[in-house]
């Protein structure tokens, strides 16, 4: 209000001041008239007419300056009421500015107290939980605390009742022992008095007769049988299997321990090897593979005996190659990739064995075990390979037998799917082949061919023994297996170790590679029937004891000689 009323004071006292300046004119001009008329109003009455026009000029002279003050008056007040009111504005600005501000501060200022508020209660809210949690957890386990002690109160009250039970039992057992002893010992004196023998001198005369009896009997009825299926099954089981092998194609195996990567030009075998060798010893460090770079133009060789190592090596220089940029944090990345490109090839490789032995219904977690032995070798021999081999052979001997095909094909694809998990469960590579087929939904019959295709356990079906003719084909046909020479020495050392072992044994002979043994006896402490056991008996070590592809035939010569001399 005091700001308004300023200016309306201003422009009232400049009006006041320019008719006051008027007035005072105005009564100047007038006196000065009044004065000179009087003073010469006789002698100059003529001048009076031009001091009267002098003073009406003087009048409207100050009229003008007063209407020009006055004019100067209201422009200045119009100025300044354009001032009071821009300042009046500026004024009404700034106070809905600091209004406009310190309602954006305060409505911070609750937001912040609101979100401190919320945090406060949510981890308030959090503490209680994570309270009432410990807490509820706490009288769980108390609780199972609680049975837990139940059932063992319970346990123990009942092995005390059955330990009791036992007691007794055994009292009367101890009590039958004893009157069964007593009646034994009255028993054997009856009867070393009737026999004048003693008890240990009957048994020793009684087992060895009905021994030696039994060996005599059983090894006739066993020739029999053998020279009666002999003559009728051996022509007709080379017929079949000659028939299964000559309808196989399949390649010769030749092991190798080698891969050779193909480089665009020699002068990426200094960029492999890199700055003081910290490329390629980092490779070996990371692969586990030997790195060979030697005058081969344009190739490097991969050495490592793990063939999966080796095919891994071999993808991670052939990225590594193809990109160019060669360090230790690449080489381990190449090499992470090439893992799963490995694990995708395994699955793929399995795949594409059941689509040529034609089974589709296998279990995806059969199919992912089953990738893992396309780099597993035995004998040099590989294990997938052999599988698709031995899965043809029994279709093709069962269908010459008339039996279920496919059931065949699917025991013999299976059944070395043990050798994958060998290294993760404990047993052989049979029963453990076999529990997992069993786990995974397998048919009875097909989880019998598996287990029972080394004969750890005892052939049932016709479908088990066809798997292992299958196994045997496959493992034993020319070029399919190989071995390493210290292996194959140590396996024949054995072979004439366990034939030297037996009495009346003279000369050992391991013939045809290790498939086939010639033992030389004396006849004189070697009868026939005693040879046809001798044989029959090293066969049955030679199997418990090596590890060894295909048959190998055990064959006893006993030589009778008669000499004379004419005199």
């Amino acid at each position: 209000m005091s700001l308004a009323a300023m200016p309306t004071a201003a422009s009232v006292g400049l009006v006041l001041i320019g008719l006051l300046i008027v007035g005072l004119l105005a009564w100047i001009g007038l006196t000065l008239s009044r004065r000179k008329v009087a003073d010469q109003s006789a002698a100059f009455s003529a001048a009076e007419a031009n001091a009267k026009l002098e003073a009406a000029t003087i009048t409207s002279g100050a009229k003008s300056a007063a209407e020009l003050v006055t004019r100067q008056a209201e422009e200045a007040a119009a100025v300044l009421r354009v001032r009071t009111e821009a300042t009046e504005q500026r004024a009404e600005e700034i106070r809905r500015d600091a209004e406009t501000r310190a309602s954006e501060v305060r409505r911070e200022a609750e937001q912040r107290a609101s979100d401190v508020r919320r945090e406060a209660e949510s981890e308030a809210q959090s503490i209680r939980e994570d309270l009432r949690e410990q807490r509820l957890e706490m009288e769980r386990r108390e609780h199972r605390l609680t049975e837990r002690e139940e059932r063992l109160d319970e346990q123990h009250r009942g092995i005390e009742e059955r330990q009791s039970e036992l007691t007794t039992q055994l009292a009367e057992l101890d009590q039958r022992k004893a009157e069964i002893r007593d009646l034994e010992d009255e028993r054997r004196r009856i009867l070393e008095g009737v026999a004048n023998l003693t008890t240990e001198q009957a048994k020793a005369e009684l087992v060895a007769a009905i021994e030696a009896e039994a060996k005599r009997h059983a090894h006739t009825i066993v020739r029999d049988i053998e020279r009666q299926a002999q003559d009728e099954g051996e022509i007709k089981a080379r017929k079949i299997i000659t028939g299964a092998v000559q309808r196989l194609a399949s390649e010769q195996t030749s092991e190798s321990v080698v891969s050779v990567v193909h480089l665009p030009s020699d002068d990426m075998k200094g960029r492999i090897i890199g700055r003081e060798g910290r490329n390629i010893r980092s490779f070996e460090q990371t692969t586990g593979v030997n790195l060979i770079i030697d005058d081969t133009p344009e190739a490097v060789l991969l050495s490592c005996f793990d063939p999966v190592r080796r095919e891994t090596a071999r993808l991670t220089l052939d990225s590594l190659v193809l990109d160019g940029r060669i360090h230790p944090s690449r080489i381990e990345e190449i090499y992470e990739r090439s893992k799963g490109e490995v694990a995708e090839l395994c699955e793929r490789a399995a795949e594409d064995a059941m689509a040529d032995v034609g089974i589709t219904d296998l279990h995806p977690e059969l199919v992912r075990t089953m990738g893992l032995l396309r780099y597993r070798t035995s004998y040099g021999q590989n294990v997938l390979k052999h599988l698709v081999e031995s899965a043809h052979i029994a279709g093709m001997m069962a269908a010459e037998l008339g039996l279920d095909a496919k059931r065949c094909k699917r025991g013999a694809f299976l059944h070395d799917i043990g050798k994958a998990l060998t290294h993760e469960s404990e047993g052989s590579h049979a029963i453990v082949g076999a529990e997992l087929a069993r786990k995974y939904g397998e048919d009875d019959d097909v989880v019998h061919c598996i287990e029972a295709h080394h004969n750890e356990v005892e052939v049932r079906t016709v479908e088990a023994v066809l798997t292992q003719a299958a196994d045997a084909v496959s493992g034993g046909r020319p070029g399919a297996r190989r071995e390493s020479l210290e292996a194959y020495v140590q396996r024949l050392e054995r072979l004439e170790e366990i034939a030297m072992h037996h009495e009346g044994v003279e000369k050992v002979f391991a013939m045809q590679a290790g498939r086939e043994i010639r033992v030389m006896v004396l006849p004189d402490a070697v009868d026939d029937i005693a040879a046809q056991v001798m044989a029959r008996d090293i066969a049955k070590q030679v199997e418990e004891e090596l590890t060894y592809p295909g048959q190998i035939r055990v064959t006893v010569v006993r030589e009778s000689r008669a000499t004379e001399v004419a005199k």
